[in-house]
């Protein structure tokens, strides 16, 4: 056994001594050594019930013949840290994440590894850990909230946001505002709609190193213990035929993660986030063929903030293997790959038939015959930047209209509630990529602030930081190169005309190439606002270009 460099041998008695001052017995260590990752904590409400969630894996584990060893791993709050200072945090964990993972494995010689993550960031940060460690491992997420009810309505956290810009636009009360603020957040779990958490959650379940139901099954349902458990004694079968990470995360695996993503209607930042992932595999994963993908590809489900229906809702219709199983009616999915069922991909989902299709849209009764994200590239994105099609109304998929251009989140939010902002407008927000905010704060605010003033189908939002799973209408972020390194973006000005063509996948400023060369050599680079602690050192690393620490997706 791996562990065996711990637990095993003369040399070893000082670390036997160790384990007894931890409470193991000698018969815990004649076993395999399982890590437990937990990212409990109480300030997540997607995080609030993973002590259950890991007890359950513990006494999985243990059943199956295994050692089970709890150590922690961090998460952010997105929503409590949209707006401040503290979103500028979020992105950046993801790394910290994946660090700290690695460096608790390795300097303990696991032989397998439970990850318990659930929300935006230690999804994807225990997946890049996963992949680099490469030991057998399962994930088990906490499970999505369930959605709340508002008058009748189901609601999500991103209807809370805008009801804050419905409130500045005089179309709501504070006393309705209070009802929502107690109505919309019903329960623990990783908030209701397709937003990153659950997108990623339903994504590591298509990726294969999750188990039926990792990315739908409620948070308060008793189903979600009897998946944890499950998944402890899944890692004993995959710890005894060696199946690892590496294994199951291929190039193929990753191809039909990107499909499922154009058919669920996944989080912009997943886009961010799979490529990271693949690297850490050995998979570069060039997304130049996410639209190539997406033209093959039908949207099948239209999840809150794009419809009407939620993570509860999708469940019961059957599921991520349902979606799957639609998609595979078309042959558009690799069905012979290993996964952390033991089984392949064609295995898992056979029989998992679709028992709602208005939640899951027949193949061929498709949202759309294309998919759910698209990347966008033109003389003010030339790298690429991301949308979520499936978010957007018919009326904004072609769009045109003046730039109204800001240096920060704060002062568009100003304009916009303000009410400087009017239909046909297209808000740029810059300064805000990895290297300019630092940190590649999510631009939820700003997009709530529009579709609360009632300019959802009329006006644009442009970015060089991210956007949330909960952004919904025109809203155009990850905009490449930023600003900060003197990309296009930054060479806007006030009352430029934006020309936005999603089906075309093209976004330009009709601004001839001779007068963006001028604007380019009269461009300065602006001060770093944060000079110390952690943001500062992550800035610099991504600076000089330190891989580990790039949030920017990883390109050939």
């Amino acid at each position: 056994m791996r562990s065996d460099s711990v637990k095993a041998g003369t040399q070893q008695a000082p670390h036997r001594s160790l384990f007894n001052a931890l409470g193991y017995t000698e018969e815990e260590r004649r076993r395999p050594m399982i890590g437990i990752v937990s990212s409990y904590n109480e300030i997540v409400p997607g995080h609030m019930n993973l002590d259950k969630i890991v007890d359950a894996v513990k006494l999985g584990v243990a059943m199956a013949g295994g050692m089970p060893v709890v150590f922690p791993a961090i998460a952010v709050c997105d929503g409590i840290a949209m707006g401040h200072i503290g979103m500028k945090y979020s992105l950046v964990t993801r790394d910290l994440i994946a660090d700290s993972t690695e460096a608790v494995a390795m300097a303990h010689g696991f032989d397998g590894l439970v990850m318990v993550p659930n929300c935006d960031k230690n999804v994807p940060g225990l997946l890049m850990a996963a992949a680099r460690i490469n030991i057998p491992t399962v994930f088990v997420s906490g499970g999505p909230m369930l959605a709340g009810r508002v008058r009748g309505e189901k609601k999500s956290l991103s209807a809370m946001f805008e009801a804050v810009g419905s409130v500045a636009a005089g179309t709501m009360s504070m006393e309705e505002l209070s009802e929502f603020e107690e109505k919309v957040c019903p329960t623990c779990g990783s908030c209701s709609g397709m937003y990153t958490a659950n997108s990623m959650n339903c994504l590591t379940e298509v990726l294969g190193m999750g188990l039926k139901g990792n990315g739908t099954i409620p948070a308060v349902y008793s189903e979600r213990i009897r998946l944890a458990k499950h998944a402890g004694m899944k890692i004993m079968e995959l710890l005894e035929k060696d199946i690892k990470p590496r294994d199951i995360m291929t190039e193929k695996a990753f191809i039909n993660a990107l499909r499922m993503d154009m058919a669920l209607g996944c989080s912009t930042n997943s886009m961010l986030h799979l490529p990271a992932i693949a690297h850490e595999a050995g998979v570069e994963l060039n997304l130049d063929i996410a639209n190539e993908l997406s033209e093959e590809t039908p949207n099948l489900c239209h999840l809150a903030p794009a419809g009407p229906t939620y993570m509860e809702d999708l469940n019961e219709a059957g599921g991520v293997y349902a979606v799957m199983n639609e998609l595979n009616k078309k042959n558009l999915l690799y069905t012979d790959l290993i996964t952390a069922t033991g089984k392949t991909v064609g295995e898992n989902i056979a029989g998992c038939i679709n028992t709602d299709p208005e939640v899951i849209r027949p193949i061929d009764k498709p949202y759309s015959k294309t998919g759910g994200i698209a990347v966008l590239k033109g003389n003010l994105a030339p790298d690429s930047c991301v949308v979520k099609r499936s978010a957007v109304v018919e009326e904004m998929m072609v769009h045109e209209g003046p730039a109204r251009v800001f240096d920060c989140e704060e002062d568009a939010i100003d304009a916009i509630k303000g009410g400087e902002i009017v239909a046909g407008d297209v808000v740029v927000i810059r300064y805000e990529g990895p290297k300019g905010g630092p940190g590649m704060r999510e631009m939820l605010n700003p997009t709530s602030a529009i579709a609360g003033m009632g300019l959802g189908s009329s006006v644009a939002l442009i970015t060089d930081g991210r956007f949330s799973g909960a952004s919904r209408g025109a809203s155009i972020g990850h905009v490449s190169p930023e600003a900060a390194v003197g990309g296009p973006i930054a060479l806007v000005e006030e009352g430029d005309i934006i020309s936005i063509n999603i089906p075309a996948n093209t976004i330009d400023m009709k601004v001839s190439d001779e007068e963006l060369a001028r604007r380019k050599d009269l461009w300065q680079p602006r001060e770093p606002k944060i000079t110390t602690g952690y943001l500062a050192r992550y800035r610099e690393m991504v600076t000089s270009g330190n891989r580990g620490a790039i949030l920017e997706i990883p390109r050939k």
